[in-house]
């Protein structure tokens, strides 16, 4: 039986580590949706495109190809055949991801790859949108949240600890404004689906976290 979990919640809540983790311990694949939209974003900063210009952008889309590959690393983003999953995670690459995600014709040029992914697989998938237009018929949904401070001191420590040179404040003035953007943004915003069971995860560590969201699974399909 092929059982598809989607994920969603706003930027820093933990969904990349936190479905990696319970994916992994369930042997699941896992599915960061982000991770296209940062390589559409990606493309068009790398070609001087203002990631904020819809039909610019839309107008690119034949130029790019993406793909998602699944090793014993997990999941590696492919931009026209270059592997860019070390350069998508930079705060330049996360506003522009943000930007696109907006964009009509960029969900549906990624909207297919998602689908077919859950089709054959059981996997845990993570985004903004998962539950309530990806996969809307999943058998688990879950909103991970937490407070944009805790979020954005996690984001912080992350670039930190990469060796990048940022300033907290800075860091949660983009997140602010980076939920705002996902949230009110007339395609998809970002919303918890009817059905999805909320976490809030502020005080959990990655183990606790991972285990219940293995909790809820197990609770939904038995």
């Amino acid at each position: 039986m092929i059982v598809n979990v989607a994920i969603d919640g706003p930027a820093g809540a933990g969904k990349s580590s936190v479905a990696k983790a319970a994916a992994a311990k369930l042997g699941y694949i896992y599915v960061d949706t982000g991770a296209l939209y940062r390589a559409v974003g990606l493309y068009a900063l790398n070609n001087g495109i203002p990631t904020d210009d819809a039909a610019s952008v839309s107008g690119c889309l034949k130029d790019i190809k993406v793909e998602l590959k699944f090793s014993d690393e997990g999941q590696q983003v492919y931009l026209n055949g270059e592997n860019v999953s070390a350069f998508i995670r930079t705060p330049e690459a996360s506003m522009a991801a943000s930007n696109v995600s907006a964009i009509p014709a960029v969900r549906s040029f990624l909207f297919d790859l998602q689908r077919n992914i859950a089709k054959e697989n059981s996997c845990i998938m993570d985004g903004r949108d998962i539950g309530t237009v990806v996969l809307p018929d999943a058998a688990v949904k879950i909103f991970l949240t937490a407070s944009p401070e805790i979020r954005a001191k996690r984001r912080y420590d992350e670039l930190i600890a990469k060796g990048q040179s940022v300033e907290y404040k800075d860091v949660l003035d983009e997140l602010i404004q980076r939920d705002y953007n996902d949230s009110h943004r007339q395609v998809a915003p970002l919303k918890p689906a009817q059905d999805s069971v909320i976490l809030d995860n502020g005080e959990l560590n990655l183990e606790e976290s991972a285990d219940r969201i293995i909790e809820i699974i197990e609770e939904k399909i038995g």
